[in-house]
């Protein structure tokens, strides 16, 4: 069956438990997963076996509604307090991406705002919005695609870093969507994926459900990007974003700011996208992103039949890097494209967002 048939991240509302389709295992095996308990949805999260800044969010909503209804808690002080060790112990799973705490936030917050409800209301009060949560991820990375298509055309080649497409959201994805959107409409694009060391999510994922989308791609090496470019095969990059400061540096996968760089020098447009849920406006530059460590082993030993370094050689993982928004030449949101500088497009889309409607007369 299609990759793109499978949903990355689902709520089973009968059993009910938390449907991740196991990313750790593509492409060679389909897994569904079933969670309840908060620590195996925690171990998901960490270990990858959900991932994208929209998927995970998804996913810890769903987590943090889970343990509400296992919460044995006879009154609204003692509910809200076991909720909020829920919500935090989420949490810690990956520091980075912004949609992690955002969507926890988001839930807890239903929680605070429902003091006059009872606790099986409020339990539901939290399904039903980490299923609005899903249900607008899927329209955002839409409206998302449909900008992003304003910015290529018809058979132009494209080159992206890591895994933005469905497998990372509810649908389409972010740095993705304008291609799976794009084949809806019946175009053509060529992709170049990079190989994305050193979880290989570019090959492993990217590749994979961009081929079953019948998308003619490729597959490099992180480190023949810059020659690629060099022999003129690249009309843009698109890459997606965990966090996004207010100045517009730009959090994602490591690796994905050497790409900047090279993308500056060759004269290649460097777009990001995501959604506004991913802008974190209270940190004002990149610098102030925490960057998640992984563990070492995952240069040292994953993939291979046998250890491949030395013993007791230093390791240093960072997951993510942090793209200076000097490098970036638009950010593509939900709610249109934010151009340089980003301090005044990055507001203005926030300002949008939260101006009322003047009411029809």
């Amino acid at each position: 069956m299609n990759i793109l048939t499978y949903e990355s991240v689902s709520l089973d509302e009968n059993e009910p438990s938390l449907l991740i389709l196991d990313q750790t295992k593509l492409p060679n095996d389909i897994n569904i997963l079933h969670l309840t308990d908060i620590h195996d949805i925690h171990r998901a999260i960490y270990t990858l076996q959900v991932r994208g800044a929209p998927a995970i969010g998804i996913a810890a909503a769903f987590g943090l509604y889970l343990s509400a209804r296992s919460l044995n808690a006879q009154d609204y002080p003692s509910f809200m307090a076991g909720l909020k060790e829920a919500r935090d112990f989420l949490n810690s799973a990956r520091p980075t991406a912004v949609n992690l705490s955002w969507a926890l936030n988001r839930l807890y917050s239903v929680a605070e705002d429902s003091r006059d409800k009872s606790i099986p209301e409020i339990v539901e009060a939290l399904k039903l919005e980490a299923l609005a949560i899903k249900s607008e991820d899927t329209e955002m990375c839409r409206r998302i695609g449909e900008h992003g298509l304003t910015l290529i055309h018809d058979g132009v080649t494209i080159l992206t870093h890591c895994n933005a497409g469905q497998l990372a959201t509810s649908k389409y994805g972010t740095a993705l969507a304008p291609i799976h959107l794009g084949r809806e409409k019946g175009m053509n694009f060529r992709v170049y994926c990079d190989e994305t060391r050193p979880l290989l999510q570019g090959a492993r994922l990217t590749a994979f459900e961009l081929m079953a989308d019948g998308v003619d791609t490729t597959l490099i090496c992180d480190n023949m990007a810059g020659q690629v470019m060099k022999e003129g095969k690249i009309d843009a990059v698109f890459v997606g974003c965990d966090r996004v400061a207010a100045n517009g540096d730009s959090c994602n996968k490591i690796g994905t700011s050497s790409l900047a760089v090279l993308a500056k020098y060759y004269g290649v447009p460097f777009y990001v996208l995501g959604p506004t849920s991913t802008i974190d406006m209270s940190i004002q530059t990149g610098a102030e992103i925490v960057i998640e460590q992984r563990k070492p082993e995952e240069i040292t030993e994953m993939w291979y039949a046998q250890r491949m370094a030395p013993q007791d050689v230093k390791v240093y993982n960072p997951a993510f890097d942090v793209t200076d928004h000097e490098l970036i030449t638009g950010i593509v949101t939900e709610h249109g494209i934010a151009r340089p500088p980003y301090t005044d497009s990055l507001r203005e889309i926030f300002t949008t967002i939260e101006k009322p409607s003047t009411p029809s007369l």
